[in-house]
């Protein structure tokens, strides 16, 4: 029997196949070299995911390539990844950061806040998550959950939600005053795919975990929350920080579209850099290793 979105049990399980297929493409997109592509395995993929795979792997070189730029120039980077509940923010996320240096490029997913941080200044948490010299920050969610979640729930007071869009504009503004590079994203599916997505989940346990309350409010709010977002993107859509919006129903493309997207909103360039040459291994005859008890190792089950 389908539902009123013409989805139908067969659907949903081809759905939780693809995010498995899905799960298992990001396996190997750690283990791919490019020489990988030229092998057998590559024709062992359709047309569309060699080319995702190499497409993927290309992006994710010059991705490197803007970390030096960022280590080397002293750049201070702040990236919003915004959108609905299973709109696909995390798989770019992940894709961006696959190869990346953790310590230069750093995720902040920042839970609900406490009860001593309900009382700060809204953006002070935020605050404290900005980049340094020669870093770049991936905000999963940020300062607009108040224009979003915040909103739609009544978790702000509409003085507190006002407040916000007099604010946000000037504190973006002083971001990047202060030499920060802001870009903003917004991922946006249609009602049916992310119904189809939360299908998905629901009969997938390995991906219930991703389903909250509040997820399931967002089904029940969804109008809505579409006119919270239009909101938010009329009156925080600036010069100095203009909104860029993603079109996610699929999931690869768009990746994709984001980090080439992202790339082209940094003006990176090569870092030259000396040769290395590995240096021989010092040896000390008179320096002899000691033995390590059997019952520290872990065992070898497989």
């Amino acid at each position: 029997m389908k539902d009123r979105f013409g989805i139908s049990p067969e659907d949903v399980m081809h759905k939780i196949a693809r995010d498995v297929m899905d799960d298992y493409d990001e396996s190997l997109e750690l283990e791919m070299e490019d020489g990988l592509l030229g092998a057998p395995f590559a024709a062992s993929l359709s047309e569309n995911e060699y080319k995702y795979f190499r497409e993927l792997l290309r992006l994710q070189g010059e991705l490197v390539k803007l970390q030096d730029w960022v280590q080397h120039t002293g750049q201070k980077v702040v990236v919003l990844f915004e959108g609905r509940d299973a709109a696909g923010k995390g798989g770019v996320i992940k894709r961006i950061t696959q190869r990346l240096n953790p310590r230069v490029v750093r995720v902040a997913a920042l839970p609900a806040p406490n009860d001593r941080e309900r009382t700060q200044w809204y953006f002070q948490r935020y605050v404290a998550h900005l980049p340094a010299a020669g870093e770049v920050v991936l905000f999963d969610r940020s300062w607009y959950n108040r224009a979003g979640v915040e909103k739609v729930m009544g978790f702000c007071t509409n003085e507190q939600y006002e407040e916000f869009f007099r604010s946000v504009p000037e504190f973006e503004k002083m971001l990047v005053r202060s030499g920060i590079r802001l870009v903003k994203y917004w991922f946006s599916i249609s009602d049916e795919e992310q119904h189809l997505r939360f299908l998905g989940r629901i009969h997938d346990p390995l991906k219930q975990w991703k389903l909250s309350p509040m997820d399931l409010q967002s089904r029940v709010r969804w109008e809505e929350y579409t006119k919270a977002k239009e909101v938010m993107l009329e009156r925080t859509h600036t010069p100095e920080a203009p909104w860029w919006l993603v079109h996610a129903d699929d999931k690869k493309t768009a990746r994709l579209n984001c980090i080439a997207h992202f790339l082209s909103q940094i003006p990176y360039s090569d870092v030259d850099h000396e040769n290395v040459v590995l240096p021989d291994r010092v040896r000390h005859p008179d320096y002899s290793r000691q033995p390590v008890p059997a019952s520290m190792y872990v065992p070898e089950i497989y």
